[in-house]
C-alpha cells in the first residue's frame, strides 16, 4: 500500500487518533510550514505512511496551527518526531536524522 499518506491531525482528531491506533505505535511529525528541516523530513515522512501502512500511524501535527498539542508533548523545537503507543508517549527525536533515524524510532517501537 505505497500510496498511503501521513494523516494531518489537529486538536480535535489528535486524541481519537491514537486511541483507534490501540497497539500500533503512532509516528507523530511536529513540524511547521516554514521549517527548513520540517521541509526536508515531510517528503520521507510521506514514504513511511507506504512504508508502514499496516504497522503503525504515521501522522503529522503542525505546531503553528496546534500549539496546545505541541505543548503537550514538549516540543520545544522543530521538526520534532514523538512516538505513541498505548496512549503513552514512548519515545522521540528532535531534528531530522535522514530516513534512517526515523525507521529506527518506529522499528524500535513495532518491537517493544
Amino acid at each position: 500500500m505505497a500510496d498511503a499518506q501521513a494523516i494531518h491531525l489537529n486538536q480535535d482528531t489528535f486524541q481519537a487518533t491514537i486511541d483507534e491506533a490501540g497497539e500500533k505505535p503512532v509516528f507523530v511529525d511536529f513540524y511547521a510550514d516554514w521549517c527548513g528541516p520540517c521541509q526536508m523530513a515531510a517528503p520521507v515522512v510521506e514514504e513511511l505512511a507506504g512504508d508502514y501502512a499496516d504497522k503503525a500511524v504515521i501522522a503529522k501535527v503542525n505546531v503553528d496551527e496546534n500549539q496546545e498539542l505541541a505543548q503537550q508533548y514538549q516540543v520545544v523545537s522543530i521538526p520534532t518526531a514523538v512516538i505513541i503507543k498505548n496512549g503513552e508517549p514512548v519515545d522521540r527525536m528532535t531534528g531530522f536524522s535522514g530516513k534512517d533515524g526515523f525507521t529506527k524510532l518506529i522499528d524500535k517501537a513495532l518491537e517493544a
